[in-house]
């Protein structure tokens, strides 16, 4: 698939690439990542013709907000969609008082979770100074899943629910933003979110990849039937679809139990008859579901943007998507590229 495809966000009047830049990495998660490296990244994926860009004020204390901007002021604003996210407050601190954590060598701010409708709209307008830019065009309500809140997660969703949902609503019926949604890391919680209020897209990280593909059953079909768009993150299970079955591979951040590690392997293995990369089916088998208009890749050097721009373009024959299935290796209802 050519990365600089343009598709529709669902029922909103913005069209996104296939293909999108998402800057966690840039905050500096885990290790530094240099301002060279980081505008580098920046002008190669808009070389390869990637114009949507996503971000977060968590995303080293807000250092993500302040690279995408200054990597962006000078294009054309109509010729790019940005995202980014509301939930948490920033507040200038001395560096010695936060627990960057784990951010490297963020910026100086320490982060506060706001799920009010004042908090909600301060935060808004934070990222905007941050960036240095007169809109976004998408923003989310960030980490109000279980996995990000645990136990306190039902009284925050709730909060976010009233006091979010009220402020990103009265912006979007202004026309300050087109599209507001939901990002989190369980596709159960966008589902609820969906259910009660308007959302327009939602950000999910990982949870529809090759290795799960649960929210095919409800969440999936509500958003085609509402014209609601997912944008995915997370299309290698953090790791293992893009290491292969490797001894230390990754699953959602832990080492890869062992069912997980014989399905890849199996899948691996029609991968070699096919002469196609692991990556580059995961990747493609994301975007091909027609509520999924984008993926979002985070990367932390030139060389992992541009692997990953090629996987994205690798021609797969429609053969080997219809073996995966025949095998078992995919659900018989996931959409695929060949369609």
């Amino acid at each position: 698939m050519n990365p600089s495809a343009r598709r529709k966000l669902g029922r909103v009047d913005l069209d996104v690439t296939a293909f999108a830049f998402g800057t966690a990495p840039i905050g500096n998660i885990f290790k530094r990542i240099s301002e060279e490296e980081s505008e580098a990244m920046f002008r190669t994926a808009w070389d390869a013709g990637v114009r949507y860009f996503d971000t977060a004020p968590m995303y080293g204390h807000g250092l993500s907000e302040q690279r995408t901007g200054h990597s962006l002021r000078w294009k054309n604003r109509d010729e790019f969609v940005l995202s980014s996210k509301v939930g948490r407050v920033l507040k200038p601190a001395r560096r010695s008082d936060i627990d960057f954590a784990p951010w490297v060598d963020g910026a100086p701010f320490a982060m506060h979770f706001d799920y009010s409708y004042d908090g909600t709209m301060r935060a808004f307008e934070d990222s905007l100074q941050r960036m240095g830019l007169e809109r976004m065009d998408i923003c989310f309500i960030h980490d109000i899943d279980v996995f990000s809140r645990g136990a306190e997660q039902p009284a925050v969703f709730k909060q976010a629910m009233d006091g979010c949902w009220k402020a990103l609503e009265k912006l979007r019926s202004e026309g300050v933003v087109k599209a507001i949604g939901v990002g989190v890391n369980e596709w159960e919680v966008c589902h609820e979110a969906l259910k009660q209020r308007d959302f327009d897209c939602f950000l999910l990280a990982g949870r529809y990849t090759l290795l799960e593909q649960d929210a095919l059953d409800a969440f999936l079909p509500l958003c085609e039937k509402r014209g609601a768009a997912v944008v995915v993150g997370g299309g290698f299970n953090s790791g293992i679809l893009a290491t292969g079955a490797r001894p230390g591979a990754k699953y959602n951040y832990a080492p890869a139990p062992e069912s997980v590690m014989r399905r890849v392997a199996d899948i691996e293995k029609v991968c070699a008859r096919y002469e196609v990369p692991l990556p580059a089916v995961a990747l493609q088998f994301v975007v091909a579901h027609p509520a999924i208009p984008s993926f979002i890749a985070g990367t932390r050097t030139v060389e992992q943007l541009e692997q990953n721009l090629a996987w994205f373009n690798h021609a797969i024959p429609p053969d080997f998507w219809a073996e995966l299935k025949r095998l078992g290796l995919l659900r018989e209802d996931a959409p695929v590229p060949a369609q």
